[in-house]
């Protein structure tokens, strides 16, 4: 009895043993899936309620009017439960989805279509393990003619370039395999990229800096008067990982991605990113100061004494991770002063991450600053400490202010 009872567990064993390796591979393209859902921040376009994640309903307001993201839980009726991967593959590669219905740029194909088929099959296997949830969403809110989907066969012939990443065989492994997250799953450039008046991407500037209504997307090139040239690559890794480095405190929208996103990439793929971006310098010639006797100086000086050097300090080298530098900084010279603007009249709280869960906070302004002070404040500070930069001026301030009332 003792010896048929071994035996029987030792089978079980087996046929246990069997089928965990039957079903691991499986498991792993799931989990991979689940991966490149978070490098792409999925969630981010397709969760407005977090009680129903991949949904949709999260609104994207464009130039042209609003999109709402897409329900892309498996659900049959409104979601992509009648999907095949086929289908999935195109709309990715191709930006054509279920039924041959064209998709607006919103949704980053441009640079989706650079993903292998392969990372799309392990994203299709993760999408297909979500809860169904039925939750229909009409995706087209714009007004005609930019609802007209036809519509769309130009834009992609003037804006869409289709293929799959290749990778550059004079360049490193890592290199290149920072190169694809940035221009493919990651796709920086559908912020980072200023647009043409189609909304398409100006390629010749690539991630050169974008305007996204009350927030800038900076310029992300190895440039050191705005771009991220004085950054070390372990600055770059820290920012994505913890949303702070030695220059800037994330905000806005690039808090929420760090939150959501960037702080959960595996180690070597911002390794790999860092790498990508910091690869080759570009030369950016740099403005010259105002002169301090300027009365915008002038004024800004006095402004920023009074209320922003308890915090930022009277040189502007701000705190270590809690207050931001504003001395010799590169976001500080942005071409658009769009964020800084929107910091100074909204407030920001940075975005909380596993390794600094205590998110500092700057309180707003508009309500003891009219539009001439923030804009000499902000012409003070982008001219002083090593900055050089063009005037804000108080008609900038006055449009960001109007946005701001309910």
């Amino acid at each position: 009895m003792r010896t048929l009872t071994c035996l029987y567990v030792g089978l079980l064993a087996l046929l246990v043993g069997a089928g965990s390796a039957l079903a691991q591979p499986e498991f792993d393209q799931v989990e991979r899936g689940r991966y490149l859902a978070v490098v792409g921040d999925c969630s981010a376009c397709h969760t407005a309620d977090p009680a129903k994640p991949f949904a949709g309903g999260f609104r994207i307001d464009t130039p042209f009017g609003a999109l709402l993201g897409a329900n892309i839980t498996p659900d049959v009726v409104t979601g992509i439960g009648n999907w095949t991967f086929d289908d999935f593959q195109r709309a990715m590669s191709e930006g054509i989805g279920h039924g041959g219905k064209r998709l607006y740029g919103a949704m980053p194909f441009t640079a989706y279509t650079k993903m292998t088929q392969q990372d799309n099959r392990d994203l299709w296997a993760y999408l297909q393990t979500l809860q169904p949830i039925a939750n229909e969403v009409n995706t087209n809110q714009l007004p005609f003619p930019f609802n007209i989907r036809t519509s769309l066969l130009v834009w992609d012939w003037l804006n869409f370039d289709q293929g799959e990443f290749k990778p550059n065989p004079m360049k490193s492994v890592q290199w290149n395999r920072g190169a694809y997250l940035v221009e493919g799953p990651g796709h920086c450039g559908t912020c980072h990229t200023p647009k043409n008046p189609l909304g398409g991407d100006k390629n010749s500037h690539f991630l050169q800096g974008n305007n996204l209504g009350a927030w800038w997307a900076p310029d992300i090139t190895n440039n050191d008067h705005s771009g991220i040239g004085l950054w070390t690559e372990e600055d770059l890794i820290s920012y994505l990982r913890t949303g702070v480095n030695r220059f800037v405190i994330a905000s806005g929208p690039m808090a929420e991605e760090v939150e959501h996103s960037s702080q959960h990439w595996h180690n070597a793929d911002l390794k790999a990113v860092a790498v990508y971006l910091k690869s080759d310098k570009i030369q950016q010639p740099a403005p010259q100061a105002l002169s301090a006797d300027d009365s915008r100086m002038v004024a800004g000086k006095a402004i920023y004494f009074d209320r922003c050097s308890a915090c930022h300090n009277s040189a502007g080298t701000g705190e270590p991770n809690i207050f931001p530098r504003l001395a010799d900084n590169p976001l500080i010279r942005a071409a658009n002063p769009t964020s800084l603007v929107n910091v100074v009249l909204a407030g920001s709280r940075a975005g909380s991450t596993a390794s600094r869960p205590t998110a500092p906070a700057m309180p707003s302004f508009a309500w003891n600053l009219n539009d001439e002070q923030v804009s000499n404040v902000l012409t003070y500070i982008r001219n002083s400490w090593g900055n050089a930069a063009e005037p804000v001026k108080p008609a900038e301030v006055q449009r960001l202010r109007k946005n701001l009332q309910p």
